[in-house]
């Protein structure tokens, strides 16, 4: 009775130990390596290629939208992030604060855009080419976005000042918990000022 047990154990233990002493009956599977697969092609691994040479206006406007939908998605979910406990008020409005200030620099690139723009179809009207209506259109663009940036660059300091009025209240409230520092307070203080100045 014993030999009738002690064989198939004995058989089953030597196809279990030839299976595991060749390691390429484990690899070999319908599966190919990780090797054998090229790896697919990233999307922003072409745009770098579509992009405007780094430098010109047309580059920073480039650069500048993507910081900004970049700034959009961040602040996206931020106040719901802040409702459940996630964010604190200063990140949420850090966020928002940082659209403002990209939408100001944005407008800002494209007024600068629109200048070499002009400069290029000056150069072209010149020796007698008849750009006149293109060289019209792009200074009533350049009028537009000028207006744009103002508007905006006025948003942008009004948001800043509307920050820093916040943060001294916040340092404020901190130094009479006990939490905070009059140094920070100070600081506060001197950040809003600065920007007060430079409104005026």
């Amino acid at each position: 009775m014993l030999r009738a047990v002690a064989l198939p154990v004995m058989l089953l233990a030597t196809a279990i130990i030839t299976v595991a002493a060749d390691p390429s009956a484990r690899n070999k599977s319908d599966e190919p390596d990780a090797f054998d697969i090229e790896p697919a092609i990233l999307k922003q691994n072409l745009a770098a290629e579509l992009l405007p040479a780094t430098g010109t206006p047309d580059a920073e406007v480039a650069r500048l939208e993507k910081q900004l939908e970049r700034a959009k998605r961040n602040a996206d979910g931020a106040e719901r992030l802040y409702k459940i406990g996630v964010l604190a008020r200063v990140e949420v409005e850090q966020r928002l604060l940082r659209i403002v200030r990209t939408e100001s620099d944005l407008a800002i690139a494209r007024v600068t855009q629109a200048k070499e723009k002009i400069a290029e179809e000056e150069v072209r009207v010149a020796p007698g080419g008849n750009a006149k209506d293109e060289l019209a259109a792009a200074k009533g663009t350049l009028a537009q976005l000028t207006e744009a940036a103002q508007v905006a660059l006025a948003k942008r300091q009004r948001a800043e000042l509307e920050a820093a009025e916040a943060n001294v209240r916040r340092q404020q409230k901190l130094l009479k918990l006990g939490i905070g520092s009059e140094s920070d307070v100070a600081g506060a203080q001197e950040k809003l000022a600065e920007l007060r100045a430079q409104k005026n």
